[in-house]
């Protein structure tokens, strides 16, 4: 795992060959009418025998996870079946809205929830404001960051399956080394502080900063928050990223590398390989980690919550999230199985929580089976407190300005006020661009 595809982590780059696929003409047909969702029945099935398409990026160590629960659907379920195709990401969101234009789409999937408002703006998804109303579901099911973030322009496109935080991965055998309780992990930006000072003294530069998005942006929308700030305005009609907050958050990094806690010009995932080989003590990554590092036996370590290095808690997060898609010709058969699917997948979420995810529901994630699971359940302790893009259309590709900004100043080419403040500027631009292609 070391690296996920920046575009199926929701981030900026690569995000134009999703609209490529579409073609760049405007929005697709509205979903109204007869397009609209079928009506309820959402808890069972007892139509006639449907096959479901069912499609999903889910290529790593998660994807056996998916596949056994697919298996487990279909055993119970026997009028209901359902085909699980798997693609690369960077492939997924090529393929599936080209299929969906021609009318040979999957009935549902899995997408980022930074892709959401894109692909509801395109016509591509369809809307689930049934299906959470038959299912009485509400934010107090799941949190009000990741289940508010499924909705685009007042209505509900997508179904939360899980989110997949940031966590604060530690060397527990280099804490030691340097006299630091690996039982206590650093929680402020004081304790933080202490730790790379004497990790530093030992000869041990604490925290690799990266320069590129993953996870570099990732950090830094992290510490944005923390500080009070935000990438963007409630609407995505403008860029804050700029501002106070994100110059102090950019700052931060940088000066990892200007005091000697990280080395400059860190390659690409050469931050984690750190970790690993005793060269770090800290690395900030994805919960997916962990099944990575659980494979390497001779490796001490652990996880916890993101340090709150700024005034508030705040940690960057993606997730997964279900959807239905436009069909050619409106099934209600087929769109009733698919509700049934994704309610069951929602509520059986504990063995998707194995494969190294926070699962959404949080009946699931107040369970004891999910408690038992150490790390994720130490890294699904910031739930409340993650934060998401705007659900606005194209927003992800306007990111690539603030990938720009953070790649420069991480590398001292530019000072991070003057890096960001020229990233906005750009990313203005792509906003008002994206404002008349959406019709927004």
């Amino acid at each position: 795992m070391t690296r996920r595809n920046l575009l199926g982590l929701g981030l900026g780059a690569g995000s134009a060959a999703l609209l490529a696929a579409c073609g760049d003409s405007g929005p697709n047909e509205k979903v109204t009418g007869a397009n609209q969702n079928a009506g309820p029945a959402a808890t069972e099935y007892s139509g006639p025998n449907v096959a479901l398409a069912f499609w999903n990026g889910f290529t790593g160590g998660d994807g056996p996870f998916m596949k056994k629960l697919v298996d487990q659907f279909n055993s119970e379920h026997p009028n209901i079946k359902v085909t699980m195709n798997v693609y690369q990401w960077a492939d997924y969101y090529q393929k599936v809205p080209a299929a969906v234009s021609t009318g040979n789409g999957p009935d549902l999937g899995i997408m980022h929830v930074d892709q959401v408002a894109t692909q509801a703006a395109r016509g591509v998804v369809l809307p689930l404001e049934d299906l959470a109303k038959t299912l009485n579901l509400t934010e107090a099911d799941f949190s009000p960051p990741v289940w508010n973030a499924g909705v685009y322009n007042g209505t509900r496109y997508a179904i939360p399956l899980d989110v997949h935080p940031l966590g604060m991965f530690y060397n527990k055998t280099v804490l030691e080394s340097a006299g630091l309780d690996p039982a206590k992990p650093p929680a402020n930006k004081d304790e933080y502080a202490n730790a790379l000072d004497k990790l530093k003294a030992k000869g041990i530069q604490g925290h690799w900063a990266t320069p590129f998005p993953f996870t570099g942006q990732m950090q830094f929308s992290a510490l944005l928050w923390q500080h009070g700030g935000d990438l963007f305005d409630a609407q995505g009609t403008k860029p804050l990223f700029a501002e106070q907050p994100g110059v102090q958050a950019l700052t931060w990094l940088t000066d990892l590398v200007k005091n000697g806690y990280s080395p400059k010009n860190v390659a690409q995932d050469a931050d984690v390989v750190a970790l690993r080989n005793g060269k770090a003590a800290f690395n900030w990554n994805g919960i997916w980690s962990i099944n990575t590092f659980n494979q390497d036996k001779a490796l001490q370590w652990g996880v916890a919550a993101l340090p709150q290095i700024g005034s508030q808690p705040g940690a960057w997060a993606g997730s997964h999230q279900f959807v239905q898609f436009k069909q050619k010709t409106k099934d209600d058969n087929k769109l009733a199985a698919g509700k049934v699917f994704i309610n069951w997948l929602s509520q059986h979420s504990i063995e998707w929580a194995k494969g190294g995810q926070v699962p959404a529901r949080k009946s699931i994630r107040e369970s004891a089976e999910f408690t038992a699971l150490t790390e994720q359940a130490a890294i699904g302790t910031q739930i409340d407190y993650l934060r998401f893009l705007p659900a606005t259309p194209g927003i992800p590709d306007v990111m690539a300005t603030v990938d720009t900004a953070i790649n420069e100043a991480i590398l001292l080419r530019k000072e991070p006020a003057a890096a960001l403040a020229d990233a906005a500027g750009k990313a203005q631009k792509l906003l008002d661009a994206n404002r008349k292609k959406y019709g927004a």
